[in-house]
């Protein structure tokens, strides 16, 4: 028995090492969703921005498309009016060359007569459009190249960003779970552990033939999940734990304290008066039981019940000697033995 019990004392240390580590993941995760949530607002301000500059990046480049053609057509056409003006320069040279060699005179000897097809007028108006054309253009942008690169620049960072964060979700996520999972896991080897303490103890409380149970409201999420107490002596059936008896109620509820206490003993307990409702006979069964519990804990209890004191090893108790001076008075018990 004595090696068995220490066994069970190993495993009850090792579960509430469990438990405590599973709280400690519980801030944990409250942290990563927080984080979470920083980081999905972020992303949101991040593709915002990213939307907006590429829409100032289009409607430029859109822009700059329309002036180019505009600038390429203007180029076409001066191009065309100074091949035309060479053309009429050469063969004005070579009419002059020709008129000096075969007929011995100048241009200036000459009245010229102008064509009466030429609608010089038109031709003017148009020299003079395509000249307002070229100043209503103005100077061409040189920076034009340098914004859209640092533009872009700035496009490629975000999109750089915005995919880590889209990694760091999807590994949050998948943490997230592993957590669960394994908090989950933990969780209901305590709860079935308990659940077969707090049977044992509630019958040797009762008796043999009485039923009591733990029950989990919902069974697929028992980490969200409310625990439902059962507890039914022989005789009676209630159909909820406040029908019951004041001195049932705290014998239950004993139950209980000691089946979470099997989990993971502690080297004390303090009890403050839980045996007042109790009647003599369940006085016997609560003494009893902290008896059996004290080989591997130390239990301290305020009472004013003259049984539970007959039944504990040492007594300390508060006089008041003097008015307004109190005094601790121990009686260890054992001696008496």
């Amino acid at each position: 028995i004595e090696k068995n019990q220490e066994l069970l004392g190993q495993n009850e240390k090792e579960i509430r090492i469990l438990i405590e580590s599973t709280q400690s993941d519980d801030h944990d995760i409250i942290g990563m969703i927080e984080e979470k949530e920083g980081m999905t607002e972020a992303l949101t301000e991040a593709e915002k921005e990213y939307y907006s500059h590429r829409g100032m990046i289009d409607e430029l480049e859109k822009s700059l498309r329309e002036k180019q053609r505009s600038r390429e057509n203007i180029d076409q056409m001066i191009m065309e009016l100074k091949n035309s003006e060479n053309e009429l320069k050469l063969e004005n040279n070579s009419v002059k060359e020709r008129l000096s060699v075969e007929f011995n005179l100048k241009v200036s000897e000459i009245d010229v007569e102008i064509d009466p097809e030429i609608d010089q007028s038109d031709l003017k108006d148009t020299v003079e459009k395509i000249k307002q054309r070229l100043d209503n253009m103005g100077p061409i942008n040189p920076m034009a190249m340098e914004a859209y690169d640092e533009i872009k620049e700035r496009n490629d960072f975000i999109t750089v960003q915005r995919n880590d964060l889209i990694e760091a979700k999807e590994s949050l996520l998948s943490t997230i779970s592993e957590i669960d999972g394994v908090a989950k896991e933990t969780f209901l080897e305590a709860f079935y552990r308990i659940e077969e303490n707090f049977i044992n103890v509630f019958r040797s409380l009762f008796t043999q033939e009485d039923d009591c149970d733990l029950i989990l409201s919902d069974p697929d999420n028992p980490l969200e999940s409310s625990i439902e107490i059962i507890a039914k002596p022989k005789g009676k059936k209630p159909l909820t734990i406040n029908q019951l008896s004041g001195g049932e109620k705290t014998l239950t509820a004993i139950s209980l304290l000691f089946a979470i206490y099997l989990l993971k003993p502690a080297p004390f307990c303090i009890f403050d008066e839980v045996d007042a409702p109790l009647d003599d006979a369940n006085i016997d069964k609560f003494n009893n039981i902290i008896r059996a519990f004290s080989k591997d804990s130390q239990f301290i209890i305020v009472t004013h019940n003259k049984r539970t004191m007959a039944s504990t090893d040492v007594i300390y108790g508060v006089t008041m000697i003097e008015q307004g001076i109190s005094r601790v008075v121990p009686v260890d018990l054992r001696e008496l033995n």
